[in-house]
């Protein structure tokens, strides 16, 4: 895998962050992040083929929503939190709050989790 570009925080667009929040399993992925940690994309479950899962994960880091790192041949991925908190003040609260009041992205979860921890 080629190095990830991400966009840094002056080049973030809200149009394109917006269009990247517009589908349930990218909101999915985001409500996942939103605790703070990086996950191994192994990690990450989703209705989709491994392949869209891919494009999903794709399009939030072009956005500006994630962070990819690679790790030999694994992947990890993590909310841009701060970046975005900086760029949108505000923006990420709404979404997430919305989206957990109207069970967005509800689908998406982890491959092993502990007892008690949101899937």
């Amino acid at each position: 895998m080629r190095q990830a570009r991400h966009p840094e925080v002056g080049e973030m667009a809200l149009t394109e962050v917006m269009a990247a929040l517009s589908d349930p399993i990218r909101v999915g992925l985001v409500r996942l992040l939103s605790d703070g940690r990086e996950r191994g994309w192994g990690e990450l479950r989703a209705p989709v083929a491994k392949s869209t899962l891919s494009h999903h994960l794709r399009v939030l880091r072009d956005a500006g929503l994630t962070r990819t790192r690679q790790e030999g041949t694994r992947c990890f991925v993590e909310l841009r939190r701060g970046d975005l908190d900086a760029r949108f003040p505000g923006l990420l609260p709404a979404v997430l709050g919305a989206a957990e009041q109207e069970d967005v992205g509800h689908q998406v979860g982890l491959a092993a989790s502990p007892a008690g921890q949101r899937r």
